[in-house]
């Protein structure tokens, strides 16, 4: 069975310093049993795209825990482009990933500036959509998304980073749900990668729930 999550969350920031050191591979499934154990749950749910699903994944209950979003950090590092200079992202769900992961950099000698997409302009000074430090015009750019349904989250934050005069060189995801958000990538010319999917977490999650 599945342990209770606080007890999960207590054993997990034993291993604080081993996250931050130990490998990919094994960092990866701690980062899988962890999200089957406090993000994914199943019931009766409509989502931000407004189709109903027999199940949620709460990206936020892991990249907003304190090892979790170093595992995450860790792990969405691994698979940026060498030339990325910049992670960006769809407010709310997008913004613990493009933190965790610049920070990760830094602590790994690389320069990795975050920038924020708002939904909508500010309402007051200077107005923008995108926060986060001014880089220079073709600067390039990955953006992260936490769970990819449709796609249209990642699409809205390509859309307002092209027009801030940035290169967007890709969409990295820590979910795919697998609901067409990869052929809506594909479709616009945009490469798509994705941590986990969510046969895979629908399987582990099985399996931790055996009797």
């Amino acid at each position: 069975m599945i342990p209770h999550s606080l007890h999960y969350f207590e054993l997990f920031m034993k291993t604080a310093l081993a996250i931050a050191t130990v490998d990919l591979f094994t960092l990866r499934q701690q980062l899988l049993d962890l999200i089957c154990t406090v993000a994914y749950q199943e019931g009766d749910f409509v989502l931000t795209s407004g189709q109903s699903s027999s199940y949620y994944i709460n990206g936020k209950q892991v990249t907003l825990h304190a090892e979790g979003g170093l595992a995450v950090g860790r792990m969405l590092l691994s698979l940026l482009p060498p030339e990325t200079l910049a992670v960006a992202g769809l407010t709310l769900g997008a913004d613990p990933l493009v933190t965790a992961t610049s920070i990760v950099a830094a602590y790994e000698g690389r320069s990795l500036t975050a920038l924020i997409v708002r939904k909508e302009a500010k309402g007051h000074g200077t107005r923008a959509y995108i926060e986060g430090p001014n880089l220079l015009e073709g600067t390039p750019v990955t953006v992260l998304e936490d769970v990819v349904t449709t796609g249209k989250s990642a699409l809205k934050a390509v859309e307002r980073l092209r027009e801030g005069g940035y290169q967007v060189n890709g969409i990295l995801a820590l979910v795919d749900r697998q609901q067409g958000g990869a052929e809506t990538y594909q479709a616009a010319g945009i490469p798509f990668q994705t941590l986990f999917t969510i046969q895979e977490i629908q399987q582990r999650w099985r399996e931790l729930n055996q009797p």
